[in-house]
């Protein structure tokens, strides 16, 4: 195989991998959503590392439709897989007793503000990051020209395409670890291992 190939396998392996230990065994079904996603961030990412582009993810614009679409995606794996009153009753944290109602009550206010802003700190991470990166960019080799124009941009390059994956693979990650919040597969997998653990523990 040529060493293109090897590195989209390589890619793909794994980001299967990272799906299968966050979400579960049966997190594979995900796969085409979570890739597109870091396909498409990667891509626009890197396209501010040519003269003349910018990055479209250095607009507010798609980096919060991109939030909106990792939101929207997750909530209905979530209602799918668990019904509309088991996705909102998960927000509640695990069953107390009924006379820790109060923290309860705490704990799904908390959770139902921290998952109605992941949008906006989904976007804002995302577009703070490749903006300033634009920015930077810019400024420095700006400073003393043509002095700064030589040898500045060859290394800000360097460092865009690293923020560029390091930001693909962020957004990548906090969407599988949201899909795997709201999968009721990866509960199940968790309960199983509880379940043999003790089992063992008893014969033992």
């Amino acid at each position: 195989p040529a060493p293109g190939q090897l590195t989209l396998e390589a890619g793909y392996l794994a980001v299967k991998d990272m799906i299968s230990s966050i979400i579960g065994s049966q997190g594979s079904r995900h796969f085409p959503v979570v890739a597109t996603f870091g396909i498409l961030i990667l891509v626009s990412n890197l396209m501010g590392q040519f003269p003349m582009f910018m990055s479209p993810t250095a607009s507010v614009n798609v980096t919060f439709a991109l939030g909106i679409s990792s939101f929207v995606y997750y909530n209905y794996v979530g209602i799918a897989e668990n019904g509309l009153l088991g996705h909102i009753k998960h927000f509640a944290g695990p069953k107390l007793p009924w006379y820790m109602f109060l923290v309860t009550g705490m704990i799904f206010f908390i959770e139902i503000i921290s998952s109605s802003i992941r949008p906006f700190t989904l976007g804002v991470r995302l577009f703070a990051n490749m903006f300033s990166d634009e920015k930077v960019f810019v400024e420095i080799t700006n400073i003393f020209p043509p002095v700064t124009q030589i040898g500045f941009p060859l290394l800000l390059t360097v460092l865009g395409v690293f923020v560029a994956l390091v930001q693909a693979f962020v957004f990548m990650l906090l969407s599988m670890i949201y899909i795997g919040e709201v999968s009721h597969h990866s509960h199940d997998e968790h309960h199983e291992e509880e379940a043999h653990g003790d089992a063992a523990v008893a014969h033992a």
